[in-house]
């Protein structure tokens, strides 16, 4: 079990202010703003400990720094490709897809992440009023 430290209320509230799944950097300058005294090593050690008992989750995306999700429950995620926003997609967890690569590949699967990639939809209505029309005309 994990001990409820001051420390670790302030880091998980400053997650909950922030549901855009920020990164320790942005945690950091969130806490900063009321909390000078905490420092980056504490909100590490901390947002590590959080993920690995479950309070919240490590979102690992590739060429990104490592990100932090205050939501546990299972659910996916989209990156947009132009602002580079993330945020939760909310539909039907496919809990059957570990049993198909299961199955298929005789391996164990604990869990699985989609992150799904494309154009958000600001962007698109930026694109619309703009009169841009490809993925390559970026924001």
């Amino acid at each position: 079990m994990i001990r409820n430290t001051v420390q670790r209320q302030i880091i998980q509230e400053a997650l909950k202010k922030n549901n855009t799944h920020p990164t320790v950097k942005e945690i950091c300058i969130e806490i900063y703003k009321d909390h000078p005294t905490i420092s980056k090593a504490t909100v590490y050690r901390n947002l590590s400990k959080l993920a690995e008992n479950s309070k919240i989750r490590k979102l690992l995306l590739p060429e990104e720094p490592e990100r932090y999700d205050d939501r546990i429950d299972q659910h996916y995620h989209f990156k947009c490709k132009n602002c580079g926003s993330i945020f939760d997609v909310d539909i039907e967890y496919l809990a059957g897809i570990n049993a198909a690569v299961q199955g298929k590949y005789g391996v164990q699967v604990d869990d699985h992440d989609v992150v799904f990639s494309g154009v958000c939809q600001k962007c698109n209505n930026w694109r619309r009023i703009n009169g841009l029309q490809n993925t390559s005309d970026r924001v």
